[in-house]
């Protein structure tokens, strides 16, 4: 499998900024008294469907054959999916997607009011997953895993060289781990730039298969994903982006459920964004690191603001 660089990044942009354009990598005064830091905070929140992986799917989706053009399948827990279906519907490309059951009821409708087909299976992303290796073979649709695809990470490797371009002094970048896309777009561009910046991973203790992989170097399959922050969710690692982290992920720091939700809380009061899970992770992430960051320029990857009604209802009341 084709390991992308630097230059496959560089290819993405026409492709990616069809879609999307650059975010913004702001300052919030709030957010540095509160975490006694110097931080920027790139909002991939602020893309069409909210979320990072839009870029991702606008690359992979353009670059289809002819014959790929027939239509894709794949597995979501919503930003991913969203990114396909967005993708999907500009280049008139028929899209199924699986999620699991009991998903994020507002990723589901923004897929379906992008035009895809959803089915709903399983108990988790990985169950989703597996069925859709089933449907695929049957279908003969061309299947889109959500992380061992070398277009999805060249497109989301992009907004890593807006963060380079914009401050290339960077210190650190902290960005959320589920699949590891937006991980490895961060390391292949900031090896390829040159940089010494570190990347430091943020993954939900209660869905931390890659941690336990990438610090062991021994890949295992977790029990299950208890975390509310539904882009982290995944039991497992995959090929592409595991060995790609193993060269360029400098750290992986673990958090609990409730610092995930003070993440939550702490994007909403301090630089009045609504962040979820996955998304204010590096957020709290760096709070919980500042001893060991003071006096660095920090860049936290707001990957995306897709939470929904119930979930920001019980974390804003817990924090009460």
């Amino acid at each position: 499998m084709h390991v992308p660089t630097l230059a496959d990044v560089y290819a993405a942009r026409p492709r990616v900024s069809r879609i999307v354009r650059p975010t913004p990598l702001m300052r919030h005064p709030l957010l540095d008294a509160e975490s006694r830091l110097d931080i920027l905070v790139k909002h991939e929140n602020h893309n069409p469907t909210g979320a990072f992986k839009v870029r991702g799917g606008a690359n992979l989706i353009a670059s289809l054959s002819a014959e790929e053009r027939r239509g894709v399948i794949t597995a979501t827990t919503g930003n991913h999916g969203q990114s396909i279906a967005l993708a999907c519907r500009r280049d008139g490309v028929p899209c199924t997607i699986v999620t699991p059951l009991g998903n994020n009821p507002e990723k589901n409708a923004a897929m379906r009011a992008y035009g895809a087909e959803l089915i709903e299976h399983g108990r988790d992303f990985d169950e989703a997953r597996e069925r859709v290796e089933q449907l695929q073979a049957k279908r003969g649709l061309r299947y889109i895993h959500s992380a061992n695809e070398p277009l999805l990470i060249a497109g989301v490797g992009t907004y890593a060289l807006e963060i380079f371009e914009e401050q290339p002094d960077t210190d650190v970048i902290l960005v959320p781990i589920g699949g590891g896309s937006g991980a490895c777009g961060c390391g292949i561009v900031r090896t390829g730039v040159g940089s010494h910046a570190r990347v430091i991973g943020v993954q939900a203790e209660r869905a931390d298969a890659f941690a336990r992989s990438w610090k062991s170097g021994s890949r295992v399959v977790g029990e299950k994903a208890d975390t509310f922050a539904e882009g982290m969710a995944t039991r497992v690692t995959f090929d592409l982006p595991f060995g790609i982290l193993k060269q360029e992920l400098d750290e992986v720091v673990l958090l609990t459920e409730e610092e995930l939700a003070e993440g939550v809380r702490l994007a909403l009061r301090a630089t009045h964004n609504l962040a979820e899970g996955a998304g204010a992770a590096s957020l709290i992430a760096a709070v919980k690191l500042r001893d060991r960051l003071e006096g660095k320029k920090v860049v936290c990857v707001m990957s995306g603001g897709n939470i929904d009604r119930a979930t920001l209802t019980r974390v804003l009341g817990a924090g009460r």
